[in-house]
C-alpha cells in the first residue's frame, strides 16, 4: 500500500497499464479511496487503480514558466 498526501498536492503516481508497461500519472491528487486515486494533470483526470500503483510521492510545484524571447527587430 502506497502512502499519498492530503488531496490537493501535486504528486507523480506510477502505475502499470493493462500492457503491463509502466506510467505515470503528474498532477493534482484530486482523492483517494480504497480502490482508486484520482490525480489531474495535463492529460486530464486520470483514475488509477489502487492496485496498479507501484510508486507514489508528493513533488514540488511546477517551475515559473521562462520568459519569451523576443526575435531580433529587422534594422
Amino acid at each position: 500500500m502506497v502512502n499519498l498526501p492530503e488531496p490537493g498536492h501535486r504528486v507523480v503516481v506510477r502505475y502499470l497499464l493493462p500492457t503491463g508497461q509502466a506510467t505515470d500519472a503528474l498532477g493534482e491528487l484530486l482523492s483517494t479511496d480504497a480502490e482508486t486515486v484520482t490525480v489531474y494533470g495535463k492529460r486530464g483526470v486520470e483514475r488509477i487503480p489502487r492496485d496498479a500503483i507501484i510508486a507514489a510521492k508528493e513533488v514540488p510545484p511546477p517551475p515559473a514558466p521562462r520568459p519569451r524571447r523576443n526575435p531580433p527587430s529587422p534594422t
